[in-house]
Parts: structure tokens; C-alpha cells; sequence
């Protein structure tokens, strides 16, 4: 399981003109699911996004601009967005190869798990449509990325 995470200070997902989730300031994690990957591993990635540490403490001079903060304290939000691609194996070729994705109906189910587990978890929790043609908009802050890997 692979997460690509952003930054950003404001994100959304719109699908046939029609906004499906949005957030401001928080976190948007791009999620893509293995062939291995089961539920177990799902709530581990929550749990490193939740508590993943990408956000400035500005409220101790001591550590004024250090990355010591994650998205639960500073009350952002959590956009989760399928993103199979990520899997695509790259190393070889002018054409990705996407062997290494699950296949989509046990993909969405997982992914499902994975959004119900990280909404008892936060509450600030928004989500794309699997398998949908989405348009992807965000403000990247910093720009800080981060890819997760579990």
C-alpha cells in the first residue's frame, strides 16, 4: 500500500461538475491498494497519515517552523482519494505497468474499510469516488509531499 500525501491549505473532488469532497487546510492522501494489501495494513496507514508530522509548530518559539505538528492538532482535514496509479511499476519501458494494482472490485472494498476505519478515528474525514473520472483540485502548501509506504 502506497500513500502519496500532500499538504495543502485547501483541497476538493469534483466529479460531473458536482463537488464531493472538500476540505480546507489538511491533509490530501492519495491511496493506492496491492495485491497484498488486506485491512490490517489499511488502518495502519491511517493511523502513520493521522499521526504523520508535516505541519509547522508555531506555537512554541523553541520550534517555530519545524515539522513537529500532524493533521489531528492543527484541526485539518483528511481528503482520501483512490488513486491506483500509484502502483504502476515504472523502471522499465515509456509505458507504466499496472500489474501490481489490486484488482478493482476487491480494491474498492478495501478502500471502503479504509475510509469507515478513518472516520472512527477523525472526524474531519472526506473522500473522492473509487473509480470515478475525478478532477482533482488543490493548493499544495509548502509544497510538501510525502510518499508512505506500508
Amino acid at each position: 500500500m502506497k500513500a502519496l500525501i500532500q499538504r495543502v491549505s485547501r483541497a476538493s473532488v469534483t466529479i460531473d461538475e458536482h463537488c464531493v469532497g472538500k476540505i480546507d487546510h489538511g491533509i490530501l492522501a492519495y491511496i493506492g491498494l496491492g495485491h497484498d494489501d488486506d485491512f490490517a495494513a489499511a488502518k495502519r496507514m491511517i493511523d502513520k497519515i493521522l499521526t504523520y508530522r508535516i505541519f509547522e509548530n508555531d506555537d512554541d518559539p523553541a520550534k517555530f517552523g519545524k515539522l513537529d505538528k500532524n493533521v489531528q492538532q492543527v484541526g485539518g482535514g483528511l481528503l482520501l482519494v483512490s488513486q491506483f496509479t500509484l502502483m504502476a511499476k515504472t523502471d522499465k519501458g515509456r509505458r507504466p505497468d499496472f500489474g501490481g494494482a489490486m484488482a478493482p472490485d476487491a480494491a474498492q472494498a478495501l478502500f471502503e474499510q479504509l475510509i469507515d476505519y478513518a472516520k472512527t478515528q477523525y472526524s474531519n474525514v472526506a473522500t473522492g469516488q473509487f473509480g470515478a473520472d475525478m478532477q482533482v483540485e488543490s493548493i499544495n502548501d509548502g509544497p510538501l509531499n510525502f510518499l508512505l509506504e506500508i
